[in-house]
């Protein structure tokens, strides 16, 4: 055993350590008593949730079509309900265990009873109830072994062997126990603050009275103070003062003085697009590079365009403020578009307008205001006198709207019922000089 390197001489001391512990139940007519108190109390436990959980559920569950506050409330103790049983095992051992030791002046199998089923309801609670991916991760990397520590009373030897270990860090030095805690605390804190930012953000954007850009202005406001006093909150929780961090502030000052002045013109460029409202979530925008789609999303550094055909193009925005932006959307203005077609050198020409502005005009989404249609004369082509009506329309002309095919479809039938030729391309060939035939 002496030669047996130091860890191994531990687990072993350990092994016979429970080994005592056993034998010492096993031979205990209170130690059986408590083990019977646990088995009743369990069976009772498992027989009291098959009764209770049906009600509970269904009195939590909302109908699909309830959103309300109440029912939000409900969905949400609802996630809870698999902790019944090991909740309900829990009090009642907890009960057992002051008899038994009112009784027998010991209850220690009992209390690693209970401690099993601590760890039972944290294995319920990370596997069915946490619902978040960060914080399932978090369960069953942390929140689990720390549990079964508990469970086998080692809890306090491991956090004491952790917090003996430190971890230099150039001119700092760690401890493991105060980077689980870090760590641990830190998810804590920014799930809470990631999860506080989505209900602000929900509220923000339900205010219908507000404009677009002041809804995303007062969205990116509420973001930045959220995970602003986490950061604040976990440095105080964990005991790292403020100061310790003047000279990462500077090193951060010097980076954006250097290498990160993009990302900090573009995060205040996104402030001035969401304080002017020339742009926001919704319009569809044209700029000088190419890019051009509907504004899905500004975020602090660019904001997302989404194209017709279903891509995501993401463009600083610095883009929208130093270079030529087009706005087709603004609000839901209205657009004007044309559409070019020709006609017959045999046709009389002077009919055309009225023929094909009372047509379109009939189109359900051909607006009068601004202006109705409008049939031009637009010059005369190699194979037919060149035409376009333009037309007025709310929207975009692409996407789900498609008015142009629908306007072009309107001139083809009235030009087929007042039986105008649409002309194709002719090829006159002109031969010259005596045609010459070879005989055999």
């Amino acid at each position: 055993m002496e030669q047996q390197p130091e860890i191994i001489q531990q687990a072993l001391g350990f092994a016979q350590q429970g080994w005592d512990i056993a034998e010492g139940w096993l031979l205990s007519p209170a130690a059986w008593s408590q083990f019977a108190i646990l088995v009743v109390a369990f069976l009772i436990a498992l027989w009291v949730t098959r009764k209770l959980r049906p009600i509970l559920t269904k009195l939590l569950t909302p109908a699909e079509d309830q959103n309300g506050y109440l029912a939000q409330a409900r969905r949400f103790v609802l996630q809870f309900v698999p902790l019944l049983l090991p909740l309900i095992a829990y009090g009642l051992t907890g009960v057992g265990e002051n008899v038994t030791r009112s009784v027998f002046g010991s209850g220690a199998v009992i209390a690693f009873g209970n401690r099993l089923i601590l760890f039972l309801a944290v294995r319920i609670l990370v596997k069915e109830v946490i619902q978040d991916s960060f914080l399932k991760v978090l369960g069953k990397y942390i929140l689990i072994p720390v549990a079964a520590l508990h469970a086998l009373g080692l809890l306090a030897l491991v956090t004491a062997k952790l917090d003996a270990t430190v971890v230099p860090l150039g001119n700092l030095s760690f401890s493991l126990l105060f980077l689980v805690r870090f760590a641990i605390v830190g998810g804590a804190i920014f799930w809470l603050g990631r999860w506080s930012n989505a209900q602000s953000t929900a509220l923000i954007q339900s205010q219908k009275e507000m404009r677009p850009a002041m809804r995303e202005l007062a969205t990116k406001a509420a973001e930045i103070a959220i995970f602003g006093i986490a950061f604040l909150l976990l440095m105080n929780i964990m005991g790292i003062s403020l100061t310790s961090l003047a000279v990462l502030g500077g090193a951060i000052g010097v980076g954006l003085g250097f290498g990160l002045q993009k990302i900090a013109s573009n995060f205040i460029s996104g402030v001035i697009l969401l304080l002017e409202g020339q742009a926001t979530v919704g319009d569809y925008v044209e700029l000088d590079g190419g890019e051009a789609g509907t504004i899905v999303k500004m975020t602090a550094r660019a904001a997302i365009l989404e194209t017709f055909d279903g891509r995501w193009i993401v463009v600083p925005n610095e883009d929208f403020i130093t270079t030529r932006v087009v706005n087709y959307s603004d609000s839901g203005s209205a657009n004007r578009y044309e559409a070019p077609f020709s006609v017959s050198y045999d046709t009389d020409i002077n009919k055309i307008p009225a023929i094909i502005e009372a047509a379109v005009a009939k189109l359900d989404f051909v607006l009068e205001d601004p202006d109705g249609p409008d049939c031009e004369l637009r010059g005369f082509g190699d194979s037919g006198v060149d035409f376009a009506v333009e037309f007025w329309v709310n929207g975009i002309d692409d996407g789900k709207n498609k008015f142009t095919p629908k306007v072009l479809f309107a001139i083809w039938n009235a030009l087929k019922d007042n039986n105008i030729e649409i002309p194709y391309p002719h090829r006159m060939v002109e031969l010259k000089g005596e045609l010459v035939t070879r005989s055999e």
